[in-house]
């Protein structure tokens, strides 16, 4: 297989295909990018047999910015009988053994999401030619490699596989979210849909724990805050706006009418620190670094609002000054990861995670 296809937010095409010709270069993986705007995916065409599979065993999915979801895919599959659409499948992950897992996927628009109802039909004839002819194992493995079969119109399919340990554990990259009927905003699945991304989920006890201190810069009416609070944390919420009755009832919260550019926190001994103010990206990364330099909290999550053009180049540079400002100012070990959530829209959601290797008391 010499195609790696990529699934991102409709109308980031563009971005997400500069991002993956950006790394595929990075590891002198040669080869073409072919995207449509507003399909949702990316299809980047290695030169060499092989390449493919590289860039899955390779390339950190985590890594993307722009790309949900990616899978080292067949050529498409055009025409497919509507009598017998399994045998052509089956023949173009002949190549795949023993697979752990299947997943009959659509791009996440919505001419493809009226494909959704055929594809869990579909699902169970082709498990069963899958397991018969040994391309997937009779019982679900998580170790092992993820078989994908995605429609991106009737009759029109990729099919190809993604290794378990650098794979979204959700279809197509989207966790499915329920919003909280006494959330102050939908702008709560943001952070919450962080915290699963960027936490995993042996470390959320002791990470996302009750009894930690939090500040939401930019806070009201308190979307973000929910999600600090609904876990059991202290949290000072910045803003000159009103935040929520109920969430102020809770006691768990201490409104400061305040700029959030402007506040300090009057001790050290926050955790998280999380914002999502709208205001210019560059800005809101001055500020998150002012704070990291300062050694004001231990985690951030933050949005950065995206321009309308060149949105890549602009996270892209942003994140590398960051990195460049801490090392300069004496901050000695750091992690950043970015992504565009599923719950993001024109933004994209920064983690930084200041000494991960030390401890918090």
């Amino acid at each position: 297989m010499k195609n790696l296809f990529l699934f991102c937010r409709a109308g980031y095409e563009k971005d997400c295909a500069a991002e993956i010709q950006l790394r595929a270069g990075e590891l002198n993986v040669g080869g073409f990018v072919k995207a449509n705007r507003d399909d949702a995916y990316v299809i980047f065409q290695c030169f060499a047999d092989g390449d493919a599979d590289r860039l899955a065993r390779e390339l950190s999915l985590d890594s993307l910015v722009f790309a949900r979801q990616m899978f080292a895919a067949s050529e498409l599959l055009s025409d497919l009988p509507q009598e017998d659409r399994v045998t052509p499948i089956v023949e173009a992950l002949s190549q795949v053994e023993n697979g752990g897992e299947l997943r009959v996927e659509t791009p996440d628009t919505n001419e493809s999401k009226e494909l959704s109802a055929f594809c869990r039909k579909f699902t169970v004839p082709l498990r069963q030619s899958l397991r018969k002819h040994g391309n997937l194992l009779q019982k679900e493995n998580s170790r092992r490699p993820i078989i994908h079969v995605c429609f991106v119109a009737p009759g029109q399919a990729y099919a190809g596989y993604s290794y378990s340990n650098n794979s979204s554990p959700h279809f197509g990259g989207i966790p499915r979210l329920k919003f909280p009927a006494d959330a102050p905003s939908r702008s709560t699945l943001k952070l919450d849909e962080a915290f699963i991304h960027f936490i995993p989920k042996e470390d959320q006890e002791t990470r996302l724990r009750s009894g930690l201190n939090a500040v939401d810069l930019g806070a009201c009416p308190g979307g973000w805050t929910y999600q600090l609070v609904r876990r059991g944390m202290m949290v000072h919420a910045i803003d000159n706006g009103p935040m929520n009755d109920k969430l102020m009832e809770t006691g768990q919260v201490k409104h400061h009418m305040a700029d959030g550019f402007r506040w300090e926190p009057p001790r050290k001994n926050i955790y998280w620190l999380v914002c999502d103010m709208v205001e210019k990206p560059s800005r809101v990364a001055e500020l998150m670094e002012a704070w990291a330099i300062n050694g004001w909290f231990k985690e951030a999550i933050f949005n950065l609002k995206l321009p309308m053009k060149s949105r890549f180049k602009e996270v892209h540079q942003i994140l590398a000054t960051m990195d460049e400002i801490l090392r300069e100012n004496g901050v000695e070990d750091f992690r950043i990861n970015c992504k565009h959530l599923y719950h993001d829209r024109d933004e994209v959601t920064v983690h930084l995670w200041l000494y991960p290797e030390r401890g918090w008391n």
